[in-house]
């Protein structure tokens, strides 16, 4: 389990980016003031055409984009979508979390350590070149580079990569990713990996570039050429036309693309503030948002479900509001547990979130297959709080520090009911709020008491984040359990859900009982669609895998 604890604390890189993407989720880097795609300063217009005739489809998203470049990619999804529309993932998880082929038609299990990954036979560059193994032994050996530098894709659990996730500087090839045949591309770990986690780690975020195209860049070259910004060679159904990573995307649509040619011309990714989408969904300026880039602000759901013009859906309960405690400075489990007893979690669900939501226990939700629905959340229960305080021997003089980030105004709210929840049973709270950037920092270095942070755990694959937050020392929670990382061993050696299921109940289980985390609400999130906008169905997941079949209804 040696190996596999390394891999989980490594993970931390991207972890942390995943939080803060959903973190930021309401938040834009710079102002709006650069002219907006669709907004009239391009020539263009919402869904339904233009003065040419052309159909345009603007996606309105709240998540800030870092980079176009597949070999700079990190856990951000918002980069992850935006590029992948031009460089199509080996595979992505489908609307039901089920693995889909994007680019690979499969993926399979030589044995733990070997997977084979074989391209679409009907894959080609829209030059028409056919997509190659070559191709994504070119891709990934640039990604282990140590001039690139990318320690965020995780590689160094290949052989033949180092533990810093690099090979040596001027490395030809990468040992444990090899050519098979034309097609084919076998992947091989240094330590046994299920594949689920292998899919979900790496498949879906190794997206190919054409070797053909870019191979006399240097790499120096490949970290700041513009071609990655309007790329004119793609695997996937659209182009990139035009790019201000604060403001909007915009794509052309590839009319060679091997699934199809879409059939809106026009694609805009238009990044505004929370507060914009409901104006721009009534207006019909965005045409359709995403459960998770797109944060719609709670008080602005009844508005939009009321809207004649747009059809509204809620996405599966996967944004837990996670409180984590810090066990080397509040160590006694009774504490923790009281802590959780006097917060009536089921209010702040239905005052706060309007019922958008659930209150589970642990991390994991009811979307994930492994979810244990007879795992049930500790209740309200104030007197309890305070018999285990007074057990405990609790100092009600001392003044706990309760480190929250500032731009997420719900649980800003639901922080000042918490504390004075707290309060009445005997624990004084001081809440401290900051920016993201100095929470994560204080995290870090363990700067805090409790602090909450919205955290997503991968449904169909949560070991990573699991492992890292319950790593012992160096972790957040500073929380180490036996029994715990007896159960995580076992989840990198089986792709059977029901034997997850167990493993991640026992972990979900022992957390219940010590209390290192808990989650305070677990959110469901709004989309919305405009109802000329065709086979465009707003999901956690999958929702750009068959974009090419949107359409614009006459």
């Amino acid at each position: 389990m040696k190996n596999k604890n390394t891999m989980a604390k490594r993970c931390v890189s991207l972890a942390l980016a995943t939080v803060m993407a959903l973190s930021l989720a309401g938040c834009k880097a710079g102002g709006n003031d650069a002219p907006q795609p669709g907004s009239g300063t391009t020539g263009q217009t919402q869904a339904g055409g233009s003065a040419a005739g052309e159909k345009i489809v603007n996606i309105g998203v709240t998540n800030t984009l870092n980079t176009l470049n597949p070999l700079l990619m990190d856990g951000m999804e918002m980069n992850k979508y935006a590029t992948g529309l031009m460089f199509l993932p080996l595979m992505e998880l489908d609307g039901d979390m089920n693995f889909e082929g994007m680019l690979a038609d499969s993926v399979t299990a030589e044995d733990d350590r070997n997977f084979l990954v074989h391209i679409d036979d009907k894959a080609v560059w829209s030059d028409g070149q056919p997509v190659t193994a070559d191709d994504v032994v070119y891709t990934a050996l640039r990604i282990c580079s140590p001039t690139i530098g990318n320690m965020a894709m995780m590689y160094y659990v290949f052989e033949g990569v180092g533990d810093d996730g690099f090979v040596a500087e001027g490395a030809d090839h990468v040992e444990g990713i090899t050519k098979v045949d034309d097609k084919t591309v076998r992947f091989t770990t240094k330590a046994p990996m299920s594949l689920i986690t292998f899919n979900s780690s790496y498949a879906r975020y190794l997206m190919t570039l054409p070797k053909h195209v870019i191979e006399n860049m240097s790499e120096q070259e490949l970290m700041s050429d513009p071609w990655f910004n309007r790329p004119d060679v793609v695997s996937g159904p659209y182009k990139v036309t035009e790019f201000d990573r604060d403001h909007y995307v915009s794509y052309e649509a590839n009319k060679d693309y091997w699934k199809g040619a879409p059939k809106i011309d026009r694609l805009n990714i238009k990044i505004v503030e929370g507060s914009q989408l409901y104006a721009g969904l009534k207006s019909g300026e965005i045409d359709v948002t995403q459960n998770t880039l797109s944060a719609i602000p709670l008080e602005d759901y009844e508005s939009i479900q009321a809207l004649e013009n747009v059809t509204t859906s809620f996405g599966e309960p996967i944004t837990n509001q996670s409180v984590f405690i810090n066990t080397t400075s509040i160590t006694d489990a009774r504490v923790r547990q009281a802590m959780v007893y006097a917060i009536d979690r089921g209010q702040i669900l239905e005052q706060l979130l309007k019922g958008y939501g659930e209150v589970s226990e642990g991390f994991l939700s009811s979307a994930s297959p492994y979810f244990d629905d007879t795992i049930t959340p500790l209740p309200y229960d104030p007197e309890k709080a305070k018999s285990l305080l007074e057990e405990s021997g609790w100092d009600r003089n001392r003044t706990i520090k309760f480190s929250i980030n500032s731009d997420d105004s719900t649980f800003v709210n639901a922080a000042s009911v918490i504390a004075a929840q707290w309060a009445s049973v005997g624990i004084k709270a001081e809440i401290q709020t900051m920016d993201i950037n100095t929470l994560m920092a204080n995290a870090a270095k363990g700067d805090f008491d409790v602090m909450a942070i919205q955290y997503t755990y991968p449904p169909v694959d949560p070991y990573a984040d699991v492992a890292w937050l319950l790593g012992g020392e160096g972790s957040w929670t500073g929380y180490g359990n036996d029994k715990i990382n007896e159960a995580l061993s076992k989840v990198s050696l089986t792709d059977d859900v029901g034997q997850l299921k167990e493993l991640y109940s026992i972990v979900d289980r022992q957390v219940q009982e010590d209390v290192p985390m808990f989650s305070a609400y677990i959110i469901k999130t709004m989309a919305g669609v405009n109802k000329r906008l065709v086979g465009a169905r707003p999901s956690v997941y999958g929702f750009l895998n068959h974009v090419e079949q949107w359409d614009i209804a006459q």
